[in-house]
């Protein structure tokens, strides 16, 4: 399912990028095409005023001249004197017939578009004008530009005709077109690469959750089975069972009960917490007098398992603090309970508070079993449960999962370090407002 979904995202977005981009390519292509097409226009224009010019300026026409011309631009030139060819149009290489049918065409093509009429200079002896334009060979269906020069003295004319073909400007836009199209596969072929990737990263955070809502999923079923088969097994003992024994069996159920209740409580603050529905409600909060209230609350509990519980308060008079004073002491409940369970008896825990720089820091120390390195990474994490040690009935290792919780809607930090008494020391750092 991830990959299919990886595939057709990085699909999607290579998909519409390159659209975007050939859009953009036939643009340019379009845009690329229209200029050469204008600029070869226009040197063609050029050579027939500068040819034109030339014809005037010179009594006699010598082949050398029209060579020189027809090879400069590679043109093709007819020369006619009173509508007669000149022997240099036989000299070219074109075959004579396809040749003269080539320049029947474009005087006929000239002929049918055009007619010019022109009001004699009276300073020169000469009456001269040229056309140009394009036209499709109807015999071989080539594009050339065509040009007319005509030049009158009294009852005679020359008239010159040069064509262009368009054949090298058309091969000229095939190749920019090829390249076009195999930059555009290249290119293509690394947007759906770098997409792939890009997605593949993006995905990843997804995945990674998918994978801990399946692991949340069977831990849960898995801490929800064993309480149930208590519940279940106890049940059907007390249909038979003597009227003593099943005062046991339905204590066993009532305190098995109570366990799945509390469990299924954390899993629906959980689920609060994951669909951004966590109830917060902050006000001005005194924290020593809430250090203090958790203290009383877990001192009993400490004397009766041989435990020693202090508490450091600072002297001075400290800031109220803006927060949610029953998430903190949930979170601070959290603490005390697994200090208590996990500290040997005779041992040492330590409730302290302090201020520096706009922040609360509260601290919980104890001289148990402790934590390793590896497993302070993951002890924040849903269901975790450190080694046998720290893993006692009654603890779904939930609760320090909802203290994180907790401490990053206040937009505060939570941690676990080695303890100076020799055990760990959960601590939280909360801003003051």
């Amino acid at each position: 399912m991830y990959k299919k979904v990886h595939l057709r995202l990085a699909a999607l977005c290579a998909g519409i990028t390159a659209a975007i981009m050939i859009i953009m390519s036939f643009f340019y292509l379009y845009v690329s095409e229209t200029g050469l097409y204008r600029n070869q226009y226009n040197s063609f224009k050029n050579d027939m005023n500068t040819i034109t010019t030339n014809l005037e300026q010179q009594s006699v026409i010598s082949m050398e001249w029209l060579s020189k011309m027809e090879a400069q631009g590679n043109y093709t030139l007819f020369v006619l004197d009173n509508d007669v060819p000149f022997l240099y149009n036989q000299l070219t290489s074109l075959p004579e017939s396809e040749k003269f049918q080539l320049l029947n065409e474009s005087l006929a093509a000239y002929n049918s578009r055009y007619i010019i009429s022109k009001a004699p200079d009276a300073s020169s002896p000469y009456t001269s004008f040229n056309v140009e334009f394009e036209f499709t060979s109807p015999s071989n269906q080539e594009k050339y530009f065509c040009g007319i020069a005509t030049i009158e003295r009294g009852s005679s004319f020359l008239k010159i005709v040069v064509l262009s073909s368009l054949n090298s400007l058309k091969q000229q836009m095939r190749e920019q077109r090829l390249n076009f199209v195999l930059i555009n596969i290249l290119a293509i072929f690394l947007l759906f690469l770098f997409s792939y990737v890009f997605t593949g990263k993006l995905l990843k955070p997804i995945l990674e959750n998918q994978k801990r809502q399946t692991a949340f999923i069977a831990s849960a079923s898995h801490e929800l089975r064993t309480p149930l088969a208590v519940i279940l097994s106890c049940a059907e003992c007390c249909v038979d069972a003597p009227a003593e024994k099943k005062n046991k069996f339905l204590n066993n159920i009532k305190k098995e009960g109570l366990r799945m209740s509390a469990l299924i409580n954390d899993l629906l603050t959980l689920s609060n917490s994951d669909s951004q529905s966590f109830p917060i409600r902050k006000k001005p909060t005194e924290l020593d007098t809430l250090l203090i209230n958790a203290y009383e609350s877990f001192e009993p509990l400490a004397k009766e398992k041989s435990l020693s519980l202090s508490i450091d308060l600072p002297n001075d008079t400290l800031p109220l603090c803006h927060c949610d004073p029953d998430r903190i002491s949930q979170v601070l409940s959290i603490f005390l309970h697994n200090a208590i369970s996990y500290t040997p008896q005779n041992g040492k825990i330590n409730l302290s508070l302090s201020y520096k720089k706009g922040t609360f820091s509260i601290s919980v120390k104890d001289n148990g079993v402790g934590i390793s390195d590896e497993e302070k990474k993951k002890i924040f994490d849903r269901f975790y449960r450190a080694e046998q040690s720290r893993s006692t009935k009654g603890h779904f290792g939930l609760g320090l999962s909802i203290a994180y919780e907790i401490m990053k809607s206040h937009n505060g930090t939570i941690g676990v370090k080695d303890s100076a008494l020799g055990g760990s020391e959960f601590f939280i750092n909360l801003p003051c407002s």
